[in-house]
């Protein structure tokens, strides 16, 4: 193995957008240039003079993190058969160069057992893959889940009327229940989707910041076009979401508002190894996950509805996992240089802050994919939210940890300020 191959950890990634990022990664690595590592229509303000190319990547590997062994495996062989199906489709054409081949070659797909909901499970991932590798480059925290109760129907009428684009893009009127815990007594939902990938990190961040890949160590955080605030203030004293039917929303949105903040704080220590914290949704997706739950007619409705939605200007509805997954990609692959919105430099202000923006896949009309940027919703209101958020979480963290029989010694994100 080179020593500057990525080393990629992607959470949930035997199915759905999961799948769909490990399948893009593969494919856009089969290239020396990536196209999603090129500057998208967003990067307005970058440097046209500048040498934007990233070295190429000979090699890679994907560890996928994942509940369920035999699902694991499975997906695992049909990676292995669709990048060699991708790589016998380029060896066959004119300008064929032969680096598709030599990178397949050096591809290693691992896989690595974890359950967010437990916090024994996941020390164990994180000891593990941090015992094997030598580094990790990228954590890309995709795996996710919300718990469907009901809907709402008189929102979803209110919606119907004012709103009939963002009733198949974001909708407000999903109920989700209330008072689920997990195997450790916490939130559910909040374990699944932002706790128990914060624990991973902090597993990782070690050999994390010993990244030895071009590409820096960057931590990629899904979060979601439902991201809401709306419901945050009445949740103040319920930081894990035990109560609220709004747990999935709600848990995104403090992803929204941690990954900036740590993002921030890397930033501030200047630091050329400090790991990078960057928000990635999918926009709207279609998945077999989403199939089971809602059955095969009502699902059929829902996309047929989703290309009705982009047919009438909806930029948002990716639909198909592999296009959902332009974000994450873009955003591990591209130079850092060019997703550094929250501080830019203006010749009017000089050295200005900006909102902080989550990066979203986005199709044009046709299905054309391609990545936008929209402003982390009302971080002027809840940017004081995020370092106590945080400090919750980190002493959370260290008691969670104090419980396995070799306690690690833990440092807060917020002592490093």
């Amino acid at each position: 193995m080179s020593n500057r191959w990525p080393i990629v950890v992607v959470t949930g990634a035997n199915g759905g957008v999961g799948y769909g990022i490990c399948q893009r990664l593969l494919v856009q690595l089969c290239s020396r240039q990536p196209a999603d590592a090129l500057p998208q229509r967003y990067a307005t303000h970058y440097d046209d003079s500048a040498d934007h190319t990233i070295p190429p990547c000979e090699g890679i590997i994907l560890i996928m993190a994942c509940r369920n062994e035999k699902r694991a495996e499975l997906a695992r062989q049909k990676l292995y058969h669709f990048l060699d199906a991708h790589v016998a489709r380029l060896q066959v054409q004119p300008d064929y160069n032969g680096y598709a081949g030599s990178f397949r070659k050096n591809v290693k797909i691992e896989i690595h057992l974890i359950n967010l909901s437990s916090m024994q499970a996941v020390f164990s991932c994180g000891d593990e893959i941090a015992r094997k590798y030598p580094y990790v480059s990228h954590l890309i925290c995709n795996a996710g889940l919300a718990s469907f109760d009901k809907i709402h129907w008189p929102l979803f009428f209110k919606q119907l009327l004012a709103d009939p684009i963002g009733l198949i893009t974001a909708p407000t009127f999903n109920l989700q229940h209330a008072g689920e815990l997990s195997l450790d007594g916490l939130g559910y939902v909040w374990q699944s989707n932002l706790f128990g990938h914060y624990a991973l990190f902090r597993a990782l961040e070690p050999i994390m910041s010993a990244s030895r890949s071009p590409l820096g160590s960057r931590v990629i955080w899904m979060s979601s076009l439902e991201a809401n605030p709306i419901f945050w203030d009445n949740e103040q004293d319920d930081w894990q979401l035990r109560r609220t039917s709004h747990s999935y929303e709600l848990s995104k949105y403090q992803i929204d508002l941690i990954a900036t903040y740590l993002d921030q704080l890397a930033l501030r220590t200047g630091r050329p190894n400090a790991v990078r914290h960057l928000i990635a949704e999918p926009g709207v997706c279609s998945t077999n996950v989403a199939a089971a739950i809602t059955g095969p007619l009502t699902d059929f409705i829902k996309v047929m509805l989703f290309y009705l939605g982009r047919l009438f200007g909806s930029q948002h509805h990716t639909i198909q996992p592999f296009k959902a997954a332009i974000s994450a990609v873009h955003l591990a692959l591209v130079p850092l240089a060019l997703v550094t919105f929250w501080v830019t430099e203006s010749p009017s202000k000089g050295r200005y802050m900006r909102p902080p923006v989550r990066f979203g896949a986005e199709t044009g009309r046709w299905g054309d994919e391609r990545v936008g940027v929209t402003e982390v919703k009302q971080w002027d209101v809840h940017q004081s939210d995020a370092p106590r958020l945080l400090e919750k979480i980190d002493t959370l963290l260290r008691e969670q940890r104090s419980h396995e029989e070799e306690p690690q010694e833990f440092e807060r994100a917020s002592d490093r300020m």
